[in-house]
């Protein structure tokens, strides 16, 4: 039977609702590992030199360019890492593996050959694959800041919204974990910063968007550095995660990403993880599924616009539902100034007419192929601070 009235996009809005916390509890790590490409040596010519016509003895080594000519891999567990990689390489797909809540949904492996210099040839495949939170083992520490501009520039000027844990990263940028421990041992391994990265991006990609990893615990860690409260603090205050003691076990300390400079419109809930992965997903949600099912589809109408706007609303609704979204406090609507600034600018209609338009006018004026909204929420954050006053 056909259900006129309720076009497709009503629907598509709805279905990514209801998954929405199962989506949620899963992320997807890109991993960037460094390998040596060799190929299999022959022996030396005759020895000019001595005129002995003696051939160097080398040991040829194995050709393993079938490894770099599969990345990426896609690793959903243990038994899918390739076996042409180095065990330590093995050892941060393991590590990324553990998760937190839950795995990963998946890693994206991609191999880079020890001799290249930079990382402009991954990051294009990047740019075109979907995932979370990128992650490089062995970054050098005059990369960091590289990545971290890319980072920066994928979430503003290409509308990407992608993050990254790195090492020793001060980049004043929600999208950019800044992982500062130096110290991390475990019963089998000592840990570098960039190391212990790959345990970072899992944890976070294994936490539901209800909760936050804030007191992860790490039961593999026997040692770490250690701070006082007021350093902790500080550290805090400065946009860095790291692992604490707290006298008994060790610890993921304060779930924050990097960004500390707050400006009118990017206040304080930008430096929450949590907050900022529900933020991308709800961007993502949104984006993806009006270029999907809504765009190029309809015509431009003041009806269509409506259901549009009340496909988002629905969507609103249902994370309202699943805990992510304070109930009765999230609205879609249409942009009355975006609007009106896009009818004086187009020189649809003088100042002195606009402002005698009615609003219901405004809002069922011919924009030709642009809609503009405006919407506002109020996201869910984890309990995090605890103030029990008692009367004796």
């Amino acid at each position: 039977m056909a259900n006129f009235g309720l076009p497709s996009i009503t629907i598509a809005f709805k279905s990514i609702g209801i998954t929405a916390i199962e989506r949620s509890q899963r992320g997807i790590i890109a991993m960037i590992l460094r390998e040596t490409k060799a190929t299999a040596s022959t022996p030396a010519a005759n020895n000019a030199e001595t005129g002995t016509g003696a051939t160097t003895n080398t040991t040829p080594t194995t050709d393993n360019s079938a490894l770099f000519s599969g990345s990426p891999y896609i690793i959903y567990d243990e038994t899918d890492i390739p076996a042409g990689l180095s065990t330590d390489n093995q050892e941060q797909i393991k590590l990324a593996l553990i998760g937190y809540q839950t795995a990963p949904k998946h890693i994206l492996v991609f191999i880079k050959d020890k001799t290249e210099t930079d990382y402009n040839d991954i990051l294009i495949l990047l740019e075109n694959a979907h995932w979370d939170y990128l992650v490089i083992p062995e970054i050098a520490s005059a990369d960091v800041q590289t990545i971290a501009a890319w980072i920066k520039a994928m979430r503003t000027t290409k509308d990407k919204k992608v993050k990254a844990v790195l090492p020793n990263c001060a980049a004043d940028c929600e999208g950019v974990i800044n992982f500062t421990n130096t110290k991390i041992v475990t019963v089998t391994k000592t840990y570098t910063t960039a190391q212990y990265c790959s345990r970072i991006a899992g944890i976070i990609c294994g936490t539901p968007m209800t909760i936050s990893c804030t007191f992860a615990p790490l039961s593999e860690v026997i040692d770490c550095d250690k701070y006082t409260k007021d350093q902790m603090d500080t550290k805090v205050g400065n946009g860095e995660l790291f692992i604490m003691f707290d006298g008994t076990k060790y610890k993921i300390a304060r779930s924050v990403n990097s960004f500390v400079t707050t400006i009118e419109n990017k206040g304080d809930k930008f430096k929450k993880i949590k907050l900022i992965d529900l933020m991308d997903m709800i961007h993502d949600d949104i984006k993806d599924t009006a270029n999907d099912s809504y765009i190029g589809k309809y015509a431009n109408s003041y009806d269509n616009k409506c259901l549009l706007i009340s496909a988002i609303q629905g969507y609103y609704m249902q994370l309202e539902l699943e805990g992510l979204l304070e109930k009765g406090q999230n609205t879609c609507a249409l942009d009355l100034d975006a609007t009106t600034a896009w009818i004086l600018s187009n020189g649809k209609a003088t100042k002195a007419a606009v402002t005698t338009m009615k609003t219901q006018d405004i809002k069922e004026f011919n924009t030709q192929d642009n809609v503009f909204l405006a919407s506002g929420i109020s996201m869910l954050d984890a309990i995090e601070n605890i103030a029990l006053n008692i009367a004796i």
